[in-house]
């Protein structure tokens, strides 16, 4: 852990550190993550694809890695950015997280000043960048990598991360007295799941609730599941440009305008919004942590939620189908939509909370009652 690395940004800014992980160089978009917790979440999250995450929490190690806590079964993040690195003191560490980096071969950079590099984002919004580690660190490699990079805008990564097959996933939500997953409950719903880059919480819950769940990958088409005669069906976060999802786009809008009840998540609520007639656009800097304040509209409540996007909807371009449910108490930003004429709607944070708070976790059960009240009345 004493070789150098070096962080270059596309604005020519240099940063000296400790490589903690793989040796190499790897490019991407460079953004900043304020959770204070939940950094295996956020290195399995497959959203993060082409992604050089900073984490602004300067001590970061010390709960160690384990596999239970994973979000996907590969890591997709390019990168890792922090402070401090800790060596583990937690009982359910299973490895380090020196070691779960060099094991899934991501590059990671310590002991930089994390506080300079968030007010750079902040000010200049998330630029292109790149990490160099290992005995042939080179800061002009990093700088070279980091001015190639193109950036997130026209990028599909859905197709990237998204499974090879369908599967269907049986595997409850963590229990802290055995420190194993639930077995799930008896099944009352059908639903098949999108897998955009989806995050595993997210299928838990849904099992949690009743539901059996089937996992298809990214471009599977609207016949294929409207043939399944799904109770409903889940569009699941991911990574990359919304707009470049062209063949969801289109799959959406079918199973949509089919009125099979259907939830989506971040990527999937952007497409879900896409399929309606609304725009996407790249944020400055996105959104990114545990700890964000959201209104709910309809019922006038304020909740802290999981965020982790660099896309939003234009509210401006919101069709008369589609009518606004939250709002970031940030920066304003569109966070969920609900479909006025169908049983469709979206939410653009993190639900699930995987790391973050549960404030949240009323959209599923919402999900729920869609498909309840589809089934009753059919």
């Amino acid at each position: 852990m004493n070789d150098s690395a070096f962080l270059a940004l596309s604005d020519g800014s240099i940063f000296l550190g400790t490589s903690i992980g793989a040796s190499g160089l790897q490019s991407g978009e460079v953004v900043f993550n304020t959770s204070m917790s939940g950094y295996q979440e956020i290195l399995s999250d497959p959203s993060y694809a082409r992604q050089l995450v900073a984490l602004t929490y300067p001590h970061i190690g010390n709960t160690g890695t384990n596999q239970l806590d994973m979000e996907s079964k590969n890591s997709s993040i390019s990168g890792l950015i922090i402070r401090n690195y800790s060596d583990p003191s937690n009982w359910r560490s299973g490895s380090s997280l020196q070691d779960f980096l060099v094991q899934n071969d991501i590059v990671a950079i310590a002991d930089i000043d994390t506080r300079r590099l968030t007010r750079l984002l902040r000010t200049k919004g998330s630029l292109a960048g790149a990490i160099s580690c290992g005995h042939d660190a080179s800061r002009e490699l990093a700088l070279e990598a980091a001015r190639a990079f193109g950036g997130l805008e026209g990028l599909d990564l859905a197709k990237e991360v998204t499974c090879k097959a369908p599967y269907v996933w049986k595997e409850g939500l963590w229990r802290l007295s055995n420190n194993e997953h639930s077995e799930p409950p008896k099944a009352n719903f059908r639903v098949v799941a999108y897998d955009f880059g989806v995050k595993r919480n997210i299928l838990r819950l849904l099992v949690n609730r009743g539901c059996e769940v089937e996992v298809v990958p990214a471009d599977t088409t609207a016949k294929e599941i409207i043939e399944r005669q799904p109770d409903g069906v889940f569009l699941s976060n991911g990574p990359g440009d919304p707009q470049a999802c062209h063949y969801a786009i289109e799959a959406v809008r079918e199973i949509v305008d089919s009125g099979i009840p259907s939830f989506g998540i971040c990527l999937g609520y952007q497409i879900l919004a896409l399929a309606c007639g609304a725009q996407t656009v790249k944020m400055k800097f996105g959104h990114h942590g545990a700890n964000h304040p959201v209104k709910d509209l309809q019922e006038g409540k304020v909740l802290i939620t999981s965020q982790n996007h660099g896309f939003s909807v234009d509210e401006a371009s919101l069709p008369d189908a589609l009518s606004l449910t939250h709002r970031s108490l940030f920066d304003g930003t569109l966070q969920g939509v609900e479909h006025r004429q169908q049983p469709a709607f979206g939410f653009q944070g993190h639900p699930e909370g995987s790391p973050g708070p549960h404030d949240i976790h009323a959209l599923f059960d919402k999900f729920i009652s869609l498909m309840k009240a589809d089934t009753t009345s059919g």
